[in-house]
């Protein structure tokens, strides 16, 4: 019996001893193994055989010790060693790992998988994936503004190569120095054309009411018939040259040709047209309009870059037919006058569509307290016939810093009728923020440029990284940066509780208790 009882206990040791090889082979052989946890062996005495009996003393014996003896030792436990590891840098982007507390978490043929395994890839659906398994790696994904939307973990996705976005303009930056030397504006274009009158014998003025096909020259010839075509071409305005527009005359019941940019029965409609294309900005006496004599006036926007220069030529009646001619003499009375200084820059509407608005400043007062500066902002761009967007005074103290614009405002509006883009799109100019600013300061001449804009054409998905809270930040082809989503980790109250799958896979057990999914810090 005794010799029995020795050899179970020393085979208890060995079958022991064993599973404690077993346990450190294990990890020798896992030394490579990504995110592996190594395991300790623990043990304990398997049974406890008692020969004797502990005694209590008494008053003429003192108290003797139980005699026992061990039958043999057993396992107790395997113990995962949950520390951080050392991190190795491996060149892809779509590996990562994590330092502290936290698993993964995987979603394997709908089984809520963990790992501290972050060698993932993409697969060919563009799902983030585990290397090794394929199970898919999870996250919080995002809205339509690419703004992550907590709580709901999905599948990650990062669609490279396949994902194109744009972005429309809301904000132009500018930076530049106004010269605060040059003179003040007081003047805009004054551009005249002949008389027209109501009647052949040249005796009642024309009114802005009248029919276009009703009005004679001072010679009593009929200027227009239904369906003639007048063109404006070549006609210049600071350094720019205005697009080519065409104006169709109808009687009241004439049918537009869709070709041609306007059409209209009366003068007010002509008038109207040559107000629209010119850009001119009506705030006090500018315009275009019809005296007492029957005459055509325009007059433009002070400001040497709103200077319009326009002919006799640049105005022709049925142009490309076998008798053109052009209907009016015109004649420059007056000359824009003013420091001023203009810009062009690109902007995109929310289907990336590229315009481009030109910005000009002019300067309209002196004071003992600074400068005052009006800015004009208009655009070939804008789908109706107005090129103006918009205008507004900025002011400078007495030290040519920027103080703001007069009523606090900058924003302009383009048109996009009849594009498919959000419309009317709003942009705001911006002439200081904490990186740059424009001053007035006395110079040779003004300068102005626009330094950036918060707008981007279309754009592709080329490639991603992953910051150290889990945000997946997209990099697109037009420089746009997008967050893309953000990986999720799960926590456990037992994480030693967790049961090992294979694969460097965990499962919830009892001991382990749920998952709790949050956030890396």
């Amino acid at each position: 019996m005794g010799l029995s009882t020795a050899l179970y206990t020393g085979l208890s040791g060995l079958t022991a001893a064993s599973q404690m090889i077993s346990i450190s082979g294990n990890n020798i052989a896992n030394v490579n193994t990504t995110a592996y946890k190594t395991s300790r062996a623990n043990f304990e005495t398997q049974i406890s055989q008692t020969l004797k009996n502990a005694t209590a003393p008494t008053a003429s014996l003192g108290g003797s010790n139980p005699a026992q003896m061990g039958l043999g030792v057993k396992l107790d436990s395997v113990t995962r060693n949950f520390m951080d590891g050392a991190t190795q840098i491996t060149g892809s982007n779509t590996d990562v790992a994590l330092e502290g507390k936290g698993f993964f978490v995987l979603n394997i043929n709908g089984t809520q998988m963990y790992t501290r395994s972050g060698r993932f890839n993409i697969d060919s659906s563009y799902n983030l994936v585990s290397a090794g398994s394929g199970g898919k790696v999870q996250g919080y994904g995002i809205d339509s503004d690419f703004n992550i939307i907590p709580g709901v973990v999905r599948d990650v996705n990062i669609p490279l190569g396949s994902l194109t976005i744009s972005e429309a303009t809301s904000q132009g930056f500018f930076k530049g120095n106004l010269n605060a030397a040059g003179d003040a504006a007081t003047q805009g274009s004054v551009i005249t054309f002949g008389a027209m009158y109501a009647d052949a014998l040249g005796t009642t003025p024309a009114t802005a009411l009248d029919s276009l096909t009703a009005l004679f020259d001072a010679n009593g010839n009929p200027l227009f018939q239904p369906g003639d075509i007048i063109t404006i071409s070549g006609v210049t305005k600071g350094s720019a040259t205005l697009p080519d527009t065409t104006f169709q005359i109808l009687d009241p019941l004439g049918t537009p040709d869709p070709n041609v940019n306007a059409s209209g029965t009366t003068l007010q409609e002509f008038m109207d047209f040559l107000d629209q294309i010119m850009g001119i900005e009506t705030l006090t006496t500018e315009g275009v309009s019809v005296d007492a004599s029957g005459q055509l006036t325009i007059a433009g926007n002070s400001g040497s870059v709103n200077n319009i220069v326009m002919g006799t030529s640049n105005i022709v009646l049925n142009k490309g037919t076998a008798s053109p001619t052009n209907p009016f003499e015109v004649t420059s009375l007056q000359e824009a006058d003013g420091e001023a200084v203009r810009t062009t820059f690109v902007a995109y509407d929310s289907l990336g569509t590229e315009m481009l608005i030109d910005l000009s400043v002019v300067m309209e007062q002196k004071t003992n307290s600074g400068t005052i500066w009006r800015y004009y902002a208009q655009s070939n761009d804008d789908t109706d016939l107005d090129r103006v967007l918009g205008s507004g005074l900025i002011s400078f103290d007495n030290t040519g810093r920027f103080v703001g614009v007069v009523g606090g405002d900058s924003m302009i509006t383009i048109d996009r009728n009849g594009t498919g883009a959000d419309t009317p799109q709003p942009i705001r100019l911006m002439f200081q923020d904490a990186e740059q600013t424009i001053s007035a300061l006395a110079d040779t001449s003004s300068s102005l440029s626009a330094v950036r804009q918060d707008g981007y054409p279309i754009g592709t998905l080329e490639d991603f990284t992953i910051t150290t809270d889990g945000t997946i930040v997209g990099i697109f082809s037009n420089s746009m940066l997008k967050t893309l989503g953000q990986l999720v980790l799960a926590t456990f109250a037992n994480p030693g509780g967790l049961t090992e799958e294979g694969g460097s896979m965990y499962k919830v057990s009892p001991a382990s208790g749920n998952a709790l999914i949050t956030t890396p810090g």
